[in-house]
């Protein structure tokens, strides 16, 4: 087998996602409450976190088509111990800042180099990997959630050190087990991913997931960032909002079950995708009406349906609509799209709030995933037919 196998990139989806998720959770609400920074300040650095994250993307992305992806894979993984260790002893103003933005680059690169290596497994199909890879990154988000609740009382630099040692594991778990001929060497020459052009309608489906993939995460980045803040706020402990994120992490384990069940006797992306968008919506709509720990379980209950739907279905997309020999930047800009609505939705969603509310955020994402779901479902249905579909 020349191959990397799935379940080794499973390991390091899940390793990777443990350490980085010990990290987000926080990240507002220790700004907020320990620095002293306002929403809009904290909007600001969670900026410039993703915008370094698409950088990361989109570099790693590029060079994938065309090195070494082992070398490339571990230098990044390197990069990010050194990063996320430097952090353990340097966590106040500006150090935490300006080591988040350079953890923003390395787990940008590392997500890339993860799901680009996908590309190279050929005993599934694309569907099937990255359901899976983000299954793995969601049990990640499970151990690493709950970690965050049980370490951040005890100090920050307890979170990072954990972080470091879960870093670590991946990178031995990589350094063994990524060095496959078949899917570590590009296999074309450097200057063919340059003559390379997708047909028309394949762009145009590509460019307006993109779109709507940006769009969702500028709205699920209020319950990561903003949503701290305003259930902190109304006396519920950090732990307790730690916790909606370990049920969310164990409820998108179960309905991706249901989906990969479900995709047996109907399969459809484009539906799976619309089907997200709704409900990613209907979560906000909901939380205009709910003031108690229970109506934020039903709201991320609804929201956590919409993310299982929608997240793993535009990769499995865009897999489909390009040939092998760009598959690694078009997997980069996929995650690059991600990061840039992650980078805009803090700084968006804490100017809102300073100058309006909450309630006002909440009916705004609302009508913004109503108007995102109509839009690319016309675009979407009107050139599907013409695409052409690549081996996956």
């Amino acid at each position: 087998m020349n191959e990397i196998k799935l379940h080794w990139l499973f390991m390091g989806s899940l390793i990777n996602n443990i350490a980085v998720s010990t990290v987000w959770p926080l990240t507002t609400v220790y700004m907020h409450n320990d620095l002293g920074k306002s929403l809009t300040e904290v909007g600001i650095i969670l900026f410039l976190y993703s915008a370094s994250n698409v950088l990361g993307n989109y570099v790693g992305g590029k060079l994938f088509d065309r090195h070494n992806r082992y070398i490339l894979t571990i230098l990044g993984i390197i990069f990010s111990i050194l990063v996320s260790a430097g952090l353990i002893f340097f966590n106040g103003w500006p150090a935490y800042p300006i080591g988040l933005v350079l953890f923003g680059f390395s787990t940008g690169w590392n997500l890339t180099m993860i799901n680009s290596l996908g590309t190279t497994v050929k005993m599934k199909s694309g569907r099937f990997i990255f359901n899976m890879l983000y299954l793995a990154q969601n049990v990640g988000v499970v151990f690493g959630t709950m970690a965050v609740g049980i370490l951040y009382p005890i100090g920050i630099s307890s979170v990072f050190l954990l972080s470091t040692i879960i870093l670590i594991i991946y990178g031995i778990n990589a350094v063994f087990t990524y060095n496959k001929p078949n899917s570590i060497h590009p296999s074309i020459k450097k200057m063919d991913t340059k003559k390379v052009k997708l047909p028309k309608p394949n762009l145009v489906i590509i460019i307006t997931f993109f779109v709507s993939l940006a769009v969702i995460w500028i709205v699920y980045e209020q319950w990561v960032s903003n949503m701290s803040v305003y259930i902190t706020g109304m006396g519920i402990p950090m732990s307790m909002y730690s916790l909606l994120w370990t049920l969310n992490a164990f409820l998108l384990v179960v309905f991706q079950l249901i989906i990969n069940w479900i995709s047996k006797y109907y399969d459809s992306l484009y539906f799976q995708i619309y089907f997200g968008i709704i409900f990613i919506g209907l979560s906000f709509f909901t939380l205009i009406f709910m003031h108690s720990y229970l109506g934020f379980v039903i709201s991320m209950i609804i929201l956590t349906l919409g993310e299982t739907s929608v997240i793993p279905a535009i990769p499995a997309l865009v897999n489909e609509l390009t040939p092998v020999s760009v598959k690694g930047k078009y997997q980069g800009l996929t995650n690059a799209w991600a990061s840039v609505g992650k980078a805009i939705g803090p700084l968006v969603g804490g100017i809102v709030i300073d100058m309006t509310s909450y309630h006002s955020l909440f009916i705004t994402c609302a009508l913004i995933c109503l108007l995102i779901f109509i839009l690319s479902m016309i675009i979407a249905n009107y050139i599907k037919k013409q695409v052409t579909k690549y081996s996956e």
